[in-house]
């Protein structure tokens, strides 16, 4: 006998699950502007960036809204379908994570990978970096918005450690978030990708830690280059903010 067992949800799809059921019993209404986030991360324990995650899983199941200098709006009551979805199956290409939770893991493994990297790096891998980095500039003059400089950046760095293990596992999360359709959704309205430039300089610091053999110095750059890139799009993407003109959902 099979027995199908049920992957658990993630936060944030907790959380969206339990706006869906506050939507359902009439709390917040069709036409109505859902509150503030930082009151619904209050009123919910959690962090506001989950609570943006919640919102983006409802705009991709098209339950809720964000209008442009306004906020987020109810836009249909959810039906059984959207309130039983939970994209977290053991598949791969039917699991998503938030985007800040993606973050987050990758700030933690890189920063380390990098510390391990700066000991094990080659002048060959060196070479590589310089070549990601030439791709990026690149494709900033250019105003390209795609980000294979980026991630050649980070996967090479991986590759530096020597360690296949650990670059299978940022390759991983590479992957996980080019498949991302909450990943998409959040970059889909950015237009301007001038703050990639301050990545482009954090990249060059962990370089230059890792042309020093500088284990701490390359940790501590990765870190603070993650930090910078959660920020970044954290702020980029709140609609609460009277300044909010990104737009970032559809």
């Amino acid at each position: 006998m099979n027995i199908a067992i049920s992957a658990p949800k993630r936060l944030y799809q907790e959380i969206g699950l339990a706006l869906q059921e506050r939507i359902i019993v009439g709390e917040f209404k069709i036409g109505e502007r859902l509150p503030p986030e930082r009151d619904l991360a209050e009123d919910m324990q959690v962090s506001r960036s989950v609570v943006r995650e919640a919102i983006i899983m409802l705009e991709l199941q098209g339950l809720v809204e964000v209008r442009k200098g306004s906020g987020v709006y109810v836009n249909k009551l959810p039906t059984n379908e959207d309130t039983q979805r939970a994209p977290v199956n053991v598949a791969r290409e039917s699991s998503d994570i938030g985007p800040f939770e993606l973050l987050q893991a990758r700030q933690v493994l890189e920063s380390q990978i990098a510390s391990f990297a700066a000991m094990n790096v080659t002048k060959n891998d060196i070479s590589k970096l310089r070549e990601a980095l030439d791709t990026e500039r690149k494709q900033l003059e250019t105003g390209h918005g795609d980000y294979d400089g980026d991630e050649m950046f980070h996967l090479t760095i991986a590759e530096a450690s020597q360690n296949s293990v650990l670059s299978d596992i940022v390759q991983d999360l590479w992957f996980r978030r080019d498949e991302s359709s909450m990943w998409s959704q959040l970059h889909s309205r950015i237009t301007d990708i001038s703050y990639r430039s301050a990545w482009l300089e954090d990249h060059e610091i962990i370089l230059r830690a890792l042309q020093r053999r500088d284990p701490e110095g390359a940790r501590k750059a990765m870190w603070d280059h993650l930090e910078n890139v959660k920020q970044t799009l954290f702020e980029l993407s709140d609609v609460d903010d009277p300044q909010f003109d990104g737009f970032l959902f559809r």
